[in-house]
């Protein structure tokens, strides 16, 4: 340690302004530093807002933001109704909505209060139907893509049967409504 201050004061000795320089350049890289960390400091409490923003929206507290989003998507992401048997219905009919936009048939459904999801805030429908094969895509990007989140937990697709030796069986094949089983939950959250 002696032998490094000695070599110190002895460049001090020969560059008189050598102590003058090496503060200022010290004083600047704890200033550089604590820029740095300071930035660092505020980009993640912006990070830690947005991040609450997003939680408060997907909790339905406050509404997006410009209304809609970069998607296009509004309202809210859980089912709405003030009991359970109401937020069931509301599911229903947009997965009935769903079908005949796509012209199929609903033949038949049943809304699930009592299954082990609704433990966790799930309801669940299960519909019978008959959908056009070109459809059956469309239906389920419809089921997914809005508002309120609506997940597919089943799918159970029957191709048409056509008599092979008529003389159009390929075409009355394509146009021909196939037998369409689906399970659609959705999370229904009580009124507060």
């Amino acid at each position: 340690m002696n032998s490094a201050w000695k070599l110190i004061q002895g460049y001090i000795a020969r560059v008189p302004h050598g102590a003058a320089v090496g503060y200022v350049v010290l004083v600047l890289l704890f200033a550089v530093m604590t820029l740095t960390s300071l930035t660092d400091v505020l980009d993640r409490r912006a990070a830690v807002a947005d991040a609450a923003d997003t939680l408060a929206q997907l909790e339905g507290r406050i509404p997006k933001r410009g209304g809609a989003g970069a998607s296009g998507v509004t309202g809210s992401p859980v089912l709405e109704g003030p009991t359970v048997t109401v937020a069931g219905a509301v599911l229903l009919q947009r997965v009935a909505e769903a079908v005949t936009k796509v012209g199929g048939n609903i033949l038949s459904s049943q809304v699930d209060l009592q299954g082990p999801q609704i433990k966790d805030g799930f309801i669940s429908v299960t519909a019978n139907c008959d959908v056009e094969q070109p459809a059956l895509q469309q239906l389920l990007y419809n089921l997914e893509s809005g508002m309120p989140f609506l997940f597919v937990d089943q799918l159970v697709v029957q191709a048409p049967t056509a008599a092979a030796s008529s003389p159009g069986a390929a075409q009355a094949a394509e146009t021909a409504k196939m037998h369409v089983l689906i399970s659609v939950s959705g999370q229904w959250q009580a009124a507060k």
